[in-house]
Parts: structure tokens; C-alpha cells; sequence
């Protein structure tokens, strides 16, 4: 399922980075286009996250973990770039209160997958 959500969040990935560089970058300011571009590199980081939990998943079945941790990332993905991509497309600043937590989800996700692998001596 990880190699599968991986795969697509990189796919929209690159389709939403082309879609900033190529048809919101004449429409946005350059404060909505950093956010873009932010919500964009972050994405692609935890697909790719996604990707490797999924690689490590079908490696190891006996690993019980990835389902916690790949819902951290993909609810990072949604939160934090989603929120960026929002705003930058015209949502209330206000909306970008947000962000943090799509941020700490992030941050559960990789420390989760830290403590599960020192655990397991991976």
C-alpha cells in the first residue's frame, strides 16, 4: 500500500511543481509562490518517505509499524502542503495555522520510524 501512496504523491508531486512553475507563476505573488514551492519540496520528501516505507514494508512483513508511521507522513503530506497549496492559491492567511500540525505529524512519523528500528536492531 506504501510503495502505491508513495508512487501517486510523487507523481502529484511533480504534476503540482509543474503546475506552480508553469501556470501560477505569472497569477501568484512571490510570497504565494514560496509557499508553493515549500508545500511542493515538502511533499516530494515525505512521497519519497512514503516510497521507502513501502520498500521496507514489502522487505519485511513481520513489521507491524509502517501503517502508523506511513499514516504520519501522508497526514503530513495533506496538512502541511496541503494548507501551503491552499493559501497560495487564495485561502486566508489565517488557514496556515495549520501547517505546524501537518509539521508535527512529519515529525511523529520519522521519530516513530527512529524508535521501531532501534528497536528491531534495523
Amino acid at each position: 500500500m506504501w510503495l502505491a501512496l508513495g508512487s501517486l504523491n510523487l507523481a502529484l508531486a511533480v504534476t503540482l511543481g509543474a503546475f506552480g512553475a508553469h501556470g501560477l507563476k505569472a497569477r501568484l505573488t512571490a510570497e504565494q509562490l514560496a509557499w508553493w514551492h515549500t508545500g511542493c519540496n515538502y511533499h516530494f520528501i515525505h512521497a519519497l518517505g512514503l516510497l521507502a516505507l513501502g520498500i521496507l514494508a514489502a522487505s519485511r512483513p513481520d513489521l507491524t509499524w509502517s501503517r502508523g508511521i506511513g499514516g504520519c507522513l501522508l497526514a503530513g503530506i495533506l496538512i502541511f502542503s496541503g494548507s501551503l497549496y491552499a493559501m497560495a492559491l487564495g485561502a486566508p492567511r489565517w488557514f496556515g495555522a495549520i501547517t505546524p500540525i501537518g509539521g508535527l505529524a512529519f515529525i511523529a512519523g520519522w521519530l516513530w520510524l527512529a524508535v521501531s528500528a532501534w528497536q528491531k536492531g534495523i
